[in-house]
Order: C-alpha cells, then structure tokens, then sequence
C-alpha cells in the first residue's frame, strides 16, 4: 500500500530508467543502513531442477542486469533471484529514450538491448554480495556477434558464469537483439542446443557439479514452433524452460499512447497469452521439464493461474514496478498456502 499511494506516484513522475536508478539506489542504501528489515515468507520449499527452493517466487532477469543489488534485493523475500541479461563484453544496448510505461494498462515496453557491464563486471558483483540464496544467471550474445556465431558467445558466457550459478538460462527470445529470435527456428536451436549441452557437460565434470541450464522462449510462437521447441527440449535434456520473455504483439492497447513503440511488451496485456503458452508446453513435456512461468503475473491470483497451467516455479519482474515489493509476499503466499505447483 506504501509504494502504490505514496512512492509509486513519485517514481512514475520520473523516466523509467531514472525511476529504476533512483529505487535500486534508495534500496541498496537501506540495506547498508540496516533500515532493510527482510521479509519472511513462510513456504515448504520445493525441489525444481534438482535444486531446494525455499518458495517459488523469483525475480525475473532485466531488473539487476550486473548483479549489483544481490543482498538488497534478497532482503525483499525471493525464493530465489535471476541476474542478466549478461553478454560476453560490455555493451550500452540501444539508445534512449528505451522503455516507456503504459499506466493504462500496467503494462511497459522496453527495448533495452542487453545493455550490461560485461560478464566479468558482473562476476566482480556476485564476489562482492554476501548473497548466499539460489542464483540464476541470464546469458546472451553481444548485438554485434553474427547470428552463425551465436553459440560462440553463449559457451563463453557458460563457461564464465558456471561455477556462480545455481542453474543458467540461455536467453534466445529477446525481440531487442536483431535476428536473435531465429534461434529459436529447428535448425539453429538443435544445433545450439547440442553445443551447449556438450559444453555443460564439460564443465559439469571440470567443476565437480551439474548446473542447471534453461531455456527462455517468446510467447509469440505458434503451436507447431512451441511443439517443435519441446521437442528439442526433451531430445537434449535441457533441464528447464522459462516461458515467457516479453511480446511484440499489442494485445488490446493498440489506442494507448506509447504502444506502438518498437520493442517488447511486458505485464498485464502479456498474462493471458503467456499462461498459455505455459499450458501447451506442460501438455507436451508431461512434467518431464520443469516450466518456469514468467509474464503479466501482477497479483496473486495471477501467480496461481500460472502454476495451475503447470508452472513449477514463477518470476515477477513488470508486476514490481506497478506493485511493488508487496507483490513478492502475496504470490508466494498464495502459493504456498494452495500447495499447487
């Protein structure tokens, strides 16, 4: 209720980068303060790729591209937390203005362009936080790497982040990397599927553990591409998949200012079509990969919608910025207290 009334209105008179600053700032100087008090959520904890988490409700990657804030975001009660986008080099992405709010609709647009310090910045970060909890880390390529060249920087970033994560996500779904989505395409996917898992293999043993990798798809495939996808999934035992990244549909705010800027859509326009594409994977892979649901989940019972469509696990990351923190306790708690999922 704090943010929605008082910090909300403050923040949204601000561009949304500034906004996303000013908050993470403000955050971070709480917690060094010791005005963070963490929250605790009360939950079974629940074993998903091998790995106990203490509830289900992570943050999505996007909101700590380079890891930055671990110990203050940790304080807000994520079940566990995913950092990244991170690529191979530093890079600014694409250039402002880049995300734009549509209050109308709680929904946001960005075109961000894995803008990030580089994976070596963001390892100095994760070294830094005292950070003990479940750690995802989103991997990608550089916008200026050819697309036949892919796999070279997502083995690389595999390579790097491995021994940090406790399971990795391989992002082929941005729609703001030119011709990245083509990944996702049977041919290109096999093949970088069947690299990469050779690579996880190598490490697993170079390392002494097996860490997870993911794959995180875009909601605008069909029902051929998504069974074509599973597919692969189930072939090259990919151990998880996130669905879904943002949208360039504009599913009913096509009148609203901003719309139709160039980028992807995320929050409450996404919710239905991403808990779709939730369920048609769940019908194909039988519970034989786990899903991880992420996209317009702005309340509780948008949360529930998710597991019971076969989510094994949800992240938020557009729902914060119209509901803030309160959103974290309220999913799980929902959650947890159904036992579904």
């Amino acid at each position: 209720m704090f943010y929605t009334t008082l910090l909300r209105p403050l923040l949204f008179r601000l561009d949304p980068e500034s906004a996303h600053r000013l908050t993470f700032n403000v955050l971070e100087r709480a917690r060094q303060w010791h005005l963070l008090r963490p929250a605790v959520i009360p939950c079974q904890p629940r074993c998903v790729m091998g790995i106990d988490f203490p509830n289900p409700v992570g943050l999505a990657a996007g909101l700590d591209k380079n890891g930055e804030y671990l110990d203050a975001l940790a304080a807000l009660g994520f079940g566990f937390i995913e950092i990244g986008t991170v690529t191979p080099r530093p890079q600014p992405g694409n250039p402002p203005p880049r995300m734009f709010r549509i209050p109308q609709a709680s929904a946001v647009i960005n075109r961000l362009g894995f803008n990030n310090l580089g994976v070596d910045k963001l390892i100095e970060n994760i070294n830094r936080a005292d950070y003990q909890g479940i750690l995802g880390i989103n991997i990608g390529k550089n916008f200026d790497t050819p697309l036949e060249k892919a796999v070279d920087d997502y083995r690389l970033g595999l390579q790097k982040v491995y021994r940090y994560a406790s399971y990795v996500t391989v992002n082929i779904s941005s729609p703001n990397t030119l011709h990245l989505r083509q990944l996702q395409s049977t041919e290109a996917l096999d093949d970088l599927l069947n690299q990469l898992k050779t690579e996880q293999e190598k490490l697993a043993q170079i390392h002494g553990k097996y860490v997870p990798m993911v794959i995180k798809i875009a909601p605008d495939l069909d029902a051929e591409q998504i069974e074509s996808i599973a597919t692969l999934l189930l072939a090259h035992q990919i151990d998880g998949v996130i669905a879904t990244n943002t949208t360039t549909a504009r599913p009913g705010i096509e009148h609203l200012p901003a719309a139709q800027e160039n980028g992807g859509l995320s929050g409450a326009p996404l919710t239905h079509r991403a808990t779709v594409v939730i369920q048609q994977l769940h019908d194909l892979l039988q519970d034989r990969i786990p899903i991880i649901g992420v996209g317009g989940i702005m309340s509780a019972r948008n949360a529930e919608e998710k597991f019971t469509a076969g989510a094994r696990l949800i992240q938020l990351y557009t729902g914060l910025i119209y509901r803030g923190p309160d959103l974290v306790k309220e999913a799980a708690q929902a959650v947890c207290k159904s036992r579904i999922g």
